[in-house]
């Protein structure tokens, strides 16, 4: 199994660019099961985008990938489709049962494996069932699959969400593309992935309008054999390093290949703590730390905090004086980093869904274990400011969500090794 070790202290300077959305980028590529022919652009060269891809080549679709341009071409021509998503192929990756929306709207029926993903929560389907129902899917669970039918095609619905969800938000999407009448989705997950998705599928020919958290979607005759797409930028890959930047700098740490328009509310919070950062239009500067603010922030959904950014967070924190205080309020079980993290020295206490931070904190190079994708990016952050060396396993983690990591860091001057 592999292993990263990192030798700590090693201050960075330099440039890293900012590779496509993962979770853009997956519910995108379950889209294009409704076009006839995709060309998608800025693709990260991660494992779930490899788990993807190799799910719509079992469905029948024909892919092109091509890695040095970061670029996929999609063709769905065939009369031979598989209506199946086996659970060898969705057991790693949560975005699997994203293909149940797309299925549903152009065969009429699909059998998806229950998903799995990060052990950071329950996340469970439930939203995505009650969203399809409503469009007049009959669906049963049986042997850990979900089975859904609709014969007559799907029927738009008014929908309101019980609570905020990103994947029932996109498979409600995938499903109401060519939904029979009008479809209204309330109280949606808004996130930049989404709006992307939307973007998509208007390329596609989708008549879709967002209003603050309602999508309207009205059916449209228009058709579009082929689309052009490219990916937006990672937004959660950008804040990772732009706390990798406030730790380490140098002097200044230029990150590019951004907009910084979509993150103004993680710009914001760093700013808050005491960080310096100057936006361009494509790019942002963040400059050498100088006096860090203890701050209190609870995870909330776009435009809120992002849950995807806790982790990192919280190893900032361990190196800012006083008692910080972050607040999960979106998964149960996403503090899994937390006695690693105090392996290393942290002095971090758990209260309910609370981890309260006391710094500053001398962390010291221990050997870890990462328990999900971005447990593992904030293990690779407190290893490169401990002192001494630091061995992160189950990096298979890792791989799921960053491209190049470790020529990213490697370029800046970081000391970290695969090994």
């Amino acid at each position: 199994m592999q292993k990263l070790i990192i030798k700590g202290k090693k201050e960075l300077s330099g440039k890293i660019s900012i590779s496509g959305s993962k979770n853009a980028t997956l519910p995108i590529l379950a889209a294009s099961i409704l076009a006839e022919h995709a060309i998608i652009k800025n693709i990260p060269l991660v494992k779930d985008i490899f788990t993807m891809v190799d799910l719509l080549n079992f469905i029948g679709l024909k892919t092109k990938l091509i890695k040095k341009n970061n670029v996929i071409e999609i063709y769905n021509k065939s009369k031979n489709i598989n209506t199946l998503a086996p659970y060898k192929l969705v057991k790693t990756m949560r975005a699997g049962v994203l293909v149940l929306g797309s299925l549903l709207t152009k065969y009429k029926k699909a059998k998806v494996s229950l998903p799995g993903g990060c052990a950071i929560g329950t996340r469970p389907v439930d939203l995505h069932l009650f969203a399809l129902k409503k469009f007049g899917a009959k669906i049963k669970i049986k042997d850990g699959y979900i089975i859904a039918k609709a014969r007559s095609g799907l029927k738009g619905a008014n929908i309101r969400f019980p609570s905020i969800s990103v994947g029932a938000t996109e498979n409600a999407l995938l499903a109401a593309f060519k939904a029979k009448g009008k479809t209204v989705l309330k109280n949606c997950a808004i996130e930049p992935e989404i709006i992307d998705l939307i973007k998509f599928l208007k390329k596609l020919g989708a008549n879709i309008h967002v209003k603050g958290r309602s999508i309207s979607i009205s059916e449209s005759k228009k058709k579009t054999s082929s689309v052009l797409h490219k990916v937006i930028f990672d937004r959660i890959e950008l804040g990772t390093y732009m706390i990798a930047s406030t730790l380490l700098a140098k002097k200044n740490l230029v990150i590019d290949k951004i907009d910084p328009k979509i993150i103004q509310r993680e710009i914001n919070i760093l700013k808050k703590i005491g960080i310096k950062i100057i936006q361009k239009k494509n790019s942002i500067i963040v400059k050498k730390r100088e006096k860090l603010k203890k701050i209190s922030i609870t995870t909330k959904p776009y435009p809120g905090f992002p849950t995807d950014l806790q982790a990192q967070l919280m190893v900032l924190l361990t190196q800012v004086k006083g008692k910080s205080k972050i607040k999960e309020d979106i998964f149960e079980n996403r503090f899994m980093h937390v006695p690693e993290l105090r392996r290393m020295g942290a002095q971090i206490e758990i209260k309910n869904k609370t981890a309260i931070i006391t710094g500053p904190t001398k962390l010291t190079g221990a050997e870890v274990m990462a328990t999900d994708l971005r447990a593992s990016v904030s293990l690779v952050l407190a290893g490169l400011i401990a002192e001494n060396r630091t061995i992160i396993n189950r990096i298979y983690h890792l791989d799921r969500g960053y491209e190049s990591l470790e020529r990213k860091l490697k370029n800046c001057k970081a000391e970290i090794q695969r090994i």
